[in-house]
């Protein structure tokens, strides 16, 4: 591996004009592309094998042309103080708007208030349904356009209107100004990192090349592949972190061989061979926990995945052939590491250590003392996690200053908090006899629960075969209640199919939300032994041990779950949520665990990598394991901090996001890499290592001779080049074998 990215770094640098055009014409075809692709829309929405999707496949083959998962809009009135709806003026109004709403080209049916007794009791709420085509996601701009422009008409006739409903719902915004400030930060972190501006312009302008291929050749897949907004959000989210940090780890290194006295272009090959094979194994593991969520069977986490991996790979690429084209055309622009310190202080002057050598002495001094406050800090910071609520966000979530939130509370003030979130059941009587009194023992049935306000008289279809009850819980949708509502329903329905021959199926946005929360939930533990186990495997080839991988995976259990922990005290208890523009807090996001398993892992394999292949390099070289803990940290610890520091302000930037998604992917990432990258591979991995000595480099003889040897190191280099520097072999050392 190691001597194949040598020689791949030395072309690129000799044929840079080749390379770079290369590069540019790709972006350009991409970017020409997706300025040409059609519009795509929004992605469309389901979970297969669920009882909730099963039960939307059915009505849509029973009740043709009913859109059972088509968006609804609910466009609710408030009479003016000491007025009420059935007033005649109030009534007209309402009319009027009904026609409106009546005349777009997605639109199915529109309820008047008045025909469908959708007045409140008190007569001061009315609300119009809107029933359209599609669902939410795949609804056009101009339909959400008319439902805005139905309901500011009869604002100004004098009544509080506002609309809810998931036809409302867009696309997630990712917050461009603080994606602005987040670049900022990373130029200004990379300018002191690789002191000049330059080499810290490299790794930037690589990275957006590299997100600019990624997310122009989503735009252009999007209308075929059927890719969301959100698919490319991520994409920008994840490219843009691992392109910079790929970039900065391989410049760094190629200003350290020319430290070592190395020319340029020899420099160049030692750099992509040593930096760029950690690249390589750290993009893998990346791409290994996002490709791994098709495991889920979500169609739209699977897209997500997979464009994010794909954008990584782009991302390695660049990073191995582009960034030393560049340093080729930067020339003696890009100094060596320490050159302005050493021609400032003298070459008499000895080096003295640097932080990253003075704190790994420090925790080789006392490994157990920082083991045990990095373990007691991380788990302290987790134990909210065992509060985790899961749940998918509705109007309810949403901030009171948006139209959705603000008809969520006249909807559950005028109507009961279960009425945001009624319940559809559909009764399967094909196999029946009696298919009415089957539909009547159902809803006699439900009408017995606890926590059940209204059930409506089933609804048959023209076949008379199937029928559908609408049922009002008594609790708002994302509430306990509902779920265990929509649990005791199903319970039901062994007893039902047993006397009836019915089958009976929960569905509706609550069901689907409940269901989709559960698939997750089911996933996680084979997703987690996936994607832990592959990277497990390589990390062995990688590292040639067992319990530095074993090690690494268990640090990152420690991280993610502190990460989990600071989201739920956020988002869900509401901690500092002021100050991160958290307006409402609720139910963490049903992704939220899987997606940050997959995510921060793979960075989190990252850092491993690139701070440990540096020790493991120096042990092999014949340093103590003391030693050569100090020395990784000595080469790489500067350069880990820097690239940490980046991904949380890049990652930092969604935060200022609108989308309450967003904005919580973006804080538990970015907590989630300060975690890992400055308390897990900062202090435990040293502190563990320091304890371990030598058997942190184990390796049993079968299995070292079972595992290829991918030279991360860059053994394979020693007898390559004329600028190399030869050691003494005799003081190599071979890895401890039994």
């Amino acid at each position: 591996m190691a001597t194949f990215l040598y020689k791949l770094g030395r072309f690129a640098f000799r044929r840079r004009h080749f390379v770079a055009l290369f590069w540019v014409a790709l972006l350009t075809l991409a970017g020409v592309g997706a300025a040409s692709a059609p519009a795509a829309g929004s992605t469309s929405f389901s979970i297969p094998g669920t009882e909730a999707q099963k039960a939307f496949d059915l009505l849509e083959q029973r009740f043709p042309g009913m859109s059972a998962d088509g968006a609804t809009g609910r466009v609710v009135f408030k009479a003016p103080a000491g007025e009420k709806m059935t007033d005649a003026d109030n009534k007209a109004t309402v009319e009027k708007t009904v026609k409106e709403l009546a005349d777009g080209s997605e639109v199915v049916s529109v309820a008047d208030p008045y025909q469908a007794h959708a007045v409140s009791k008190d007569g001061t709420v009315a609300y119009a349904s809107v029933k359209y085509k599609v669902s939410g996601m795949e609804l056009k701009d101009a339909s959400r356009d008319a439902l805005k422009e139905a309901a500011q008409d009869a604002r100004h006739a004098g009544l509080k209107v506002e609309i809810g409903g998931d036809a409302l719902q867009a696309g997630a915004e990712p917050g461009a100004a603080g994606e602005v400030v987040g670049l900022a930060i990373a130029a200004v972190v990379l300018v002191i990192t690789l002191g000049s501006l330059v080499a810290a312009g490299l790794p930037l302008l690589t990275a957006i090349i590299g997100v600019g291929i990624g997310v122009s050749t989503i735009t252009v897949l999007a209308k075929s592949l059927d890719l969301g907004d959100t698919t490319s959000t991520l994409a920008l989210m994840i490219g843009l972190a691992v392109g910079i940090d790929y970039a900065l780890f391989i410049v760094s290194r190629y200003r350290g061989e020319l430290a070592e006295g190395r020319d340029r272009e020899e420099a160049v090959g030692r750099a992509a061979g040593t930096a760029g094979s950690a690249v390589v194994f750290a993009g893998l593991t990346v791409v290994i926990a996002l490709a791994g969520l098709s495991v889920v069977n979500v169609p739209m986490l699977t897209k997500m995945g997979l464009a994010a991996a794909g954008t990584v790979v782009v991302a390695v690429l660049i990073a191995l052939t582009m960034i030393p084209a560049l340093l080729g055309y930067a020339g003696r622009k890009v100094k060596a590491a320490g050159e302005k310190r050493r021609k400032s202080g003298g070459s008499g002057t000895p080096e003295k250590p640097g932080l990253g050598a003075r704190w790994a002495s420090f925790v080789i001094r006392r490994p157990a003392a920082v083991l045990l406050l990095g373990v007691v800090g991380l788990g302290t910071i987790a134990v909210p996690a065992t509060q985790l609520e899961l749940g998918l966000p509705d109007d309810g979530s949403q901030p009171t200053s948006t139209t959705q939130r603000r008809a969520y509370d006249l909807l559950s003030e005028g109507f009961g908090p279960g009425f945001n979130g009624p319940l559809m059941i559909v009764v399967d009587a094909k196999d029946s006899d009696a298919p009415k009194a089957a539909a009547a023992k159902v809803a006699d049935g439900i009408k017995g629960l606890k926590d059940v306000t209204t059930v409506t008289p089933a609804v048959f279809n023209k076949a008379g075969d199937t029928a559908t009850i609408t049922v009002i819980p008594g609790s708002k949708p994302s509430s306990v209640q509902t779920e265990d509502l929509v649990h005791a329903i199903r319970d039901q329905s062994a007893g039902i199919k047993a006397d009836t021959g019915a089958k009976v199926l929960v569905t509706g946005t609550t069901a689907m939300n409940i269901d989709f929360s559960q698939k997750l939930n089911d996933a996680l533990i084979p997703y987690l032994g996936l994607v832990v186990g592959l990277a497990f495997l390589l990390l062995i080839a990688v590292f040639r041990s067992i319990l530095v991988p074993l090690k690494a995976a268990l640090g990152f259990l420690l991280s993610v779950l502190a990460a989990l922990g600071a989201v739920v005290a956020v988002f869900q208890w509401g901690w500092l949520g002021g100050l991160l523009g958290v307006e409402q807090t609720g139910p963490i996001m049903s992704m939220m665990p899987i997606f940050m398993v997959g995510v921060v892992f793979g960075l989190a394999m990252d850092y491993e990598v690139f701070l440990v292949t540096r020790m493991r390099e120096a042990y092999v070289h014949g340093e103590t394991p003391g030693q050569a803990v100090v020395t990784g940290f000595r080469h790489s610890a500067r350069v880990v901090a820097a690239a940490a520091a980046i991904m949380i302000a890049v990652f930092g930037g969604f935060i200022t996001s609108s989308e309450s998604m967003i904005k919580m992917i973006g804080f538990g990432l970015a907590i989630a890499v300060f975690f890992d990258a400055f308390i897990v591979r900062m202090a435990i991995v040293p502190a563990v290592l320091g304890l371990l000595g030598k058997r942190a480099w184990w390796l049993p003889k079968w299995l070292d001779r079972a595992v290829p040897n991918v030279d991360v190191e860059g053994e394979g280099l020693k007898t390559l080049g004329d600028g190399s520097k030869d050691g003494d072999p005799d003081e190599d050392r071979e890895l401890v074998r039994v």
